[in-house]
């Protein structure tokens, strides 16, 4: 129960769900996992440089990366907070626009972790359909929004730099932590501990991050770096 309130709450809202009662008498820490070793939501106790445990640092540390981003885009925002399909005109209502986006995908990313802490290998099936996680409908949501920002972007026919404002830059920040997040989750996958929808969520969303920091950069009225070519 302790590896849940550890990596359940950051990787598992169902997880921690699950142990909500008990989580409440359950010291920060435990001292369980000195010895290089971790249990998972199956229960089942692996060392700590395993790929599971690699997969579950990086969705962590991607909710952390998106909880920043969150952070600035509320800051920029001056108080909106804009619900709605259509996403709004580049400006301080379409940061508030991000918001709840941002904020959900939050959500999901604790599910992503239920899913990832929760081995197809060697978990039971009543385990499995708990943490149950499905990316493609949750990808098809991404496209949406996707597309909603895309309605207000120039067509991007170069690469741009990473920055744009502290918006835009927290969100490449994301970005790229999302993309090591997908790689450390389809190792999982080609190994038949993980179902492949997590991945497929996770490429989506690194897609909207890309697009969500050339939005935020116009909310602000930050002009794109773009790269020029070398002469010569």
């Amino acid at each position: 129960m302790a590896a849940v309130h550890r990596h359940g709450l950051r990787c598992g809202g169902r997880a921690a769900g699950l142990a909500a009662t008990k989580l409440r008498t359950i010291s920060v820490y435990t001292r369980t996992g000195d010895g290089g070793q971790s249990s998972l939501f199956s229960g089942e106790r692996r060392h700590k440089d395993d790929p599971v445990f690699e997969a579950l640092g990086a969705v962590d540390e991607l909710n952390a990366a998106v909880g920043m981003a969150y952070t600035h885009c509320e800051a920029f925002a001056s108080g909106a907070h804009v619900t709605g399909a259509a996403a709004p005109p580049p400006g301080p209502e379409s940061l508030g626009w991000l918001l709840p986006q941002l904020k959900e995908v939050q959500y999901r990313l604790l599910d992503v972790g239920s899913a990832v802490a929760t081995p197809q290998s060697t978990s039971t099936s009543e385990r499995l359909a708990y943490v149950r996680f499905d990316g493609a409908d949750e990808a098809r949501a991404l496209e949406s929004h996707i597309d909603a920002m895309e309605a207000h972007l120039s067509p991007l026919t170069v690469f741009i730099l990473p920055g744009g404002g502290a918006p835009s830059a927290s969100l490449h920040v994301a970005r790229a932590i999302c993309r090591r997040a997908e790689r450390s989750v389809f190792t999982l996958v080609r190994r038949g501990e993980c179902d492949a929808g997590v991945a497929v969520y996770l490429n989506r969303l690194s897609d909207y991050f890309f697009v969500a920091a050339r939005f935020a950069a116009a909310s602000v009225d930050y002009p794109e770096a773009r790269r020029e070519q070398r002469k010569g």
